[in-house]
């Protein structure tokens, strides 16, 4: 019985996180790559059967599947993946009061950046 709870909670996660990669594809604002790949992982624990018929569809084709083979982005993708989540973090720097927090969201910007570039290779 908890297998069965377990692999139905991946499963529900795997569906939102898709929705919410899909919805990246389609909204500048949201990054898409890492919602596909956690949607594949749940898939993956949730069920072979979903596994296999989401590594199937274009979404996961056309977005997850070279970057996970290659494991590189076009100077194009990286420059507008760090821009939206630098907002991100921008936004939340003044939103947030404490000032270790905000000098936590500083370093995750900082150590995003320095991923990006010396771990993500560049292909056009």
């Amino acid at each position: 019985m908890i297998q069965f709870v377990k692999k139905a909670i991946y499963i529900l996660f795997g569906f939102i996180f898709m929705i919410i990669g899909f919805l990246g594809v389609v909204l500048p604002l949201l990054p898409s790559i890492p919602f596909l790949i956690l949607a594949s992982v749940c898939f993956f624990r949730g069920s072979d059967r979903l596994d296999s018929w989401f590594k199937g569809t274009r979404l996961y084709q056309n977005q997850v599947e070279p970057f996970l083979r290659e494991r590189a982005l076009t100077l194009k993708k990286k420059i507008w993946i760090n821009i939206m989540a630098d907002s991100m973090i921008l936004i939340s720097i003044f939103i947030v009061e404490y000032i270790w927090l905000k000098m936590l969201l500083i370093l995750i910007a900082l150590y995003k950046h320095y991923y990006f570039v010396f771990h993500i290779r560049t292909i056009k």
